[in-house]
């Protein structure tokens, strides 16, 4: 789908304001965005909320339009398209290592600020931390989409290679490092494996130390289980002089910024103008666009945690003096999330009306659709408001209303059951003056339940549909299994095994360690065969190295008890290799080799 232009004579709604006021708010949607080229270094000053990723102190380049902290001018902040000549490093990046450029390349000039503000949730930035990450993955074998790649992607694989190779050091520390993500991954070049990382980066303080910023219980489930990588990061970062390869690829980001920032722009402005509804109107909310040439161009990685949402994009490479095409720059996906961004809250907003709505979810229970989407209502009911949005808004006057159909359509098929009720409701909300946050009420309290029950039971859905693009992680939900582990220890494993069952009900965090707690619930309850189907299922279920290796050790325990020493023996052997080197179960597989398991006994 193409976004369509608010001033062009193509966009649904482009009777809703006059020339000149849509190109006004244009200009000023531009000005709050024109900061974000200038490729300046800027420390984040404001501290991050509990439970939320803060501001990465590394990124460079990024947007001086960020929301300013309580108390600080508009002067504290940078704001102008230059960088400081003598500034070679922020306080928080490690100092100039030999073989680095000791000066700055000249970074390409912003456009002006047309409307200087220091208070936006648009960002648009590039970040040491993300490429430092994913330039380790890279020397690690993640090759995916390389011969498509831009060429900056390529020089940078060949720069650490090179930083790497008369180091014993720095091969050391790769092979840790790569040891590390080999071990946890096993598609290498999907997706799936850059995924936890990109999570991970986000929760990492900045170099040279990269340490999670929050508690384990506030991290990402997916980001939880590789949560020591940042140690090896340290090491490899130091050896294979990353922050002397960012320098010198400065100016590549900052010109792509560049590119971005027209786009960008736009994109926001006619969403904002379709929905009638300024992004800025929730406060405490970000939105945040980083760029990095070091994935696959055909990927983007969007996530939701909490008030924060944020779309890493690798651009595909761009034809010198061309335009570059909306769908190169993956501004459908950039655009989805900001959709996100701005129906999230009204559903937050109207929860009990959209909790009416919850008898809707047994009718999807056979769709193809996302576990998420088929236990939480609001999440389906806002997917499917994106998507009419979505539909009523691509294409141009030429595009024919059945092609429009056809994607509603195409949408119902796949689960997304209210796709065609919320078309029809946003036709007719492109008449109203009213913006979305008046009429949003009524658009849900407007679902005729039993009507839509009955068009639901006769979809024949599709067999499978394409996965959801943003990734949804809440700090509550997160907390569950760490909550669970907690009650466990102090001696209630009732409460425990009710967390649990919970987490795992709902598909809350990773399913292999909601499988292990039932399983310590099991041991704790003298339910030998119960423990042990909980461990082994634990074990098929996670890729958490501690899951498994302490679940290939009580495994190992519960067949010695039951004197099957050969299959306790290749338990034990199990959790030496699935372990992750973790000291403990190391210790654990190898009394267990060296001696068939015994329970304590009981105290006389």
């Amino acid at each position: 789908m193409r976004v369509l232009s608010a001033w062009n004579g193509n966009n649904p709604v482009e009777g809703f304001l006059s020339l000149r006021l849509r190109s006004a708010l244009f200009a000023a949607v531009l000005g709050l965005l024109a900061v974000v080229c200038a490729g300046q270094e800027q420390a984040s000053q404001e501290p991050a909320a509990q439970g939320q990723p803060p501001q990465d102190p590394s990124t460079q380049g990024q947007a001086s339009q960020r929301q300013s902290t309580p108390g600080q001018s508009p002067e504290d902040q940078s704001s102008s398209g230059q960088s400081s000549s003598k500034d070679t490093a922020t306080p928080d990046q490690p100092g100039q290592k030999q073989g680095q450029s000791t000066s700055k390349p000249e970074q390409p000039k912003a456009p002006p600020n047309i409307v200087p503000s220091n208070r936006t949730p648009i960002s648009l930035d590039t970040s040491e931390t993300v490429f430092s990450v994913l330039a380790a993955l890279n020397a690690c074998g993640y090759d995916q989409d390389l011969n498509i790649s831009d060429a900056t992607r390529l020089n940078v694989r060949a720069e650490v290679a090179r930083n790497l190779r008369s180091s014993t050091e720095g091969q050391e520390a790769l092979t840790n490092l790569c040891d590390f993500y080999q071990g946890r991954t096993v598609e290498r070049n999907t997706t799936r494996s850059l995924s936890p990382y990109i999570s991970l980066a986000l929760y990492m303080d900045g170099p040279p130390h990269f340490v999670p910023r929050v508690k384990e219980e506030e991290l990402p489930p997916d980001a939880s289980m590789i949560a020591g990588f940042g140690t090896l990061l340290e090491k490899f970062y130091d050896k294979a002089g990353i922050h002397g390869i960012w320098e010198r690829h400065r100016n590549d980001y900052a010109a792509l910024m560049q590119r971005y920032h027209e786009a960008l722009a736009k994109m926001v402005f006619d969403t904002e103008i379709y929905l009638k509804q300024p992004s800025a109107q929730y406060l405490g909310r970000r939105f945040t666009i980083y760029l990095d040439f070091m994935g696959s161009p055909n990927e983007t990685d969007a996530r939701n945690y909490g008030a924060d949402y944020y779309v890493v994009v690798f651009p595909a490479p761009s034809a010198p003096r061309e335009p570059v095409q909306a769908s190169v720059m993956k501004m459908e996906q950039i655009r989805h999330t900001f959709l996100h961004y701005e129906m999230d809250p009204l559903a937050s907003k109207h929860f009990t009306a959209i909790k009416q709505l919850e008898p809707l979810l047994q009718s999807v229970k056979r769709a193809p659709l996302e576990e998420s989407f088929k236990d939480d209502i609001s999440l389906l009911v806002t997917e499917c408001m994106v998507r009419a949005i979505e539909i009523r808004t691509s294409g141009n006057k030429q595009t024919v209303e059945a092609m429009r159909t056809q994607a509603v359509d195409d949408a119902v098929k796949q689960g997304y059951i209210l796709t065609r009720y919320f078309y029809d409701q946003v036709v007719a909300f492109e008449k109203d003056p009213a913006g979305i946050r008046a009429t949003y009420g009524g658009m849900i309290e407007g679902v005729d339940l039993k009507k839509e029950e009955k068009a639901a039971a006769e979809v024949q859905f599709a067999s499978a549909t394409s996965p959801e693009l943003v990734q949804f992680s809440r700090p509550e939900e997160r907390r569950m299994l760490v909550t669970a582990e907690k009650r466990l220890a102090a001696g209630d494993p009732k409460g425990a095994q009710e967390l649990a069952q919970q987490a795992l009900d709902k598909k809350i965090g990773d399913q292999g360690r909601a499988l292990f707690i039932l399983a310590e619930v099991a041991v704790a309850n003298k339910n030998r065969d119960g423990a042990q189907d909980n461990f082994q299922k634990a074990i098929e279920s996670s890729k958490d190295p501690k899951v498994l290796g302490w679940s290939h050790v009580y495994l190992g325990r519960i067949l010695d008890m039951k004197e099957d020493r050969t299959a306790a023996i290749e338990e034990y052997r199990a959790a030496l290799n699935s372990g992750g080197g973790l000291p403990e179960i190391k210790a654990a597989a190898e009394r267990g080799l060296e001696r068939a398991y015994e329970p304590p006994a009981k105290p006389q």
